[in-house]
């Protein structure tokens, strides 16, 4: 069971990411662009997806959701924290974040981190 402080350190620590709380959700950024945010009682983590992705995901697992209909216009999916274990929740983080950052800015995460995010590295 993945919880956010699972994740916190990841919001904190991939270059160029930075914390936010907005409206008294904790948010994470690159720029001004958001990749992770979560519900307010901190339950649900919504983050950058593919869209022409995601409805795969949300139909073949149930842990996943779409985002409501005002925000399908954005490259994102929600997931219920709680059914996600700490590393698979780490791992949408760091994804999520591929998406916002430089390639280059990944390769050197993969480089400097070649067992993943929950590995050592």
């Amino acid at each position: 069971m993945a919880v956010v402080e699972d994740v916190l350190p990841l919001g904190e620590t991939l270059e160029r990411s930075y914390v936010v709380q907005v409206a008294g959700r904790l948010k994470f950024r690159v720029g001004s662009i958001v990749f992770v945010a979560f519900s307010r009682d901190e339950t649900v983590m919504g983050f950058a997806f593919p869209k022409d992705e995601r409805l795969a995901l949300v139909e073949s697992d149930p842990r996943f959701h779409l985002p409501q209909a005002s925000d399908l216009r954005f490259n994102w999916v929600h997931a219920t924290l709680a059914e996600l274990d700490a590393d698979e929740a780490r791992e949408l983080v760091v994804d999520a974040w591929r998406m916002v950052v430089p390639q280059k800015l990944a390769r050197k995460y993969d480089f400097s981190h070649p067992e993943g995010p929950g590995g050592p590295g």
